[in-house]
């Protein structure tokens, strides 16, 4: 049975950043870029707060769907999707890795999947966006991460994810 979920982005060096997801059974790290995804992180703050407001679009996108979300992001030439799927009051997260920036579904891998209480899960990327927060200023996030810091974004994420 999977433990609490613990969730790491470590301050962003020359447009990259290491993430990393750990439930105490399945363990995934890889490193993301900046670009071409550039709002892949507001994004995920969007999609995150969604998922704590009980549905809505997170980014005003047709057709989606208040019970599934879809992040890409990026390693070069890898790409990730972040597949967030909400049952209940429980969210599965699956990443999946392709080898290219094709997006070939034949082609790409689960390489992490967690289910659990939403309430935890917000909570673990809280703490994460958090730190990132905090230490902003002393990583000199924007330049290192070559992106500005997605204040509103985070905001918004912290006021709905209480």
């Amino acid at each position: 049975m999977a433990d609490k979920l613990e969730i790491s982005f470590n301050s962003p060096q020359c447009g990259w950043m290491s993430i990393g997801f750990f439930d105490g059974v399945n363990e995934f790290h890889t490193t993301t870029a900046h670009s071409p995804h550039e709002t892949a992180l507001p994004d995920l703050m969007r999609i995150l707060t969604a998922i704590a407001s009980k549905g809505g679009s997170p980014t005003d996108g047709e057709g989606a769907s208040s019970n599934e979300y879809l992040l890409q992001w990026n390693r070069d030439p890898e790409e990730f999707d972040f597949h967030f799927v909400r049952n209940g009051d429980e969210l599965t997260i699956e990443i999946y890795q392709y080898p290219t920036d094709e997006r070939d579904a034949a082609t790409r891998e689960l390489v992490y999947s967690h289910t659990g209480p939403i309430a935890e899960i917000v909570r673990a990327f809280g703490e994460t966006f958090a730190r990132l927060y905090e230490d902003r200023e002393t990583d000199e996030f924007e330049f290192n991460w070559r992106q500005p810091f997605p204040y509103r974004e985070y905001e918004e994420f912290k006021a709905r994810a209480r």
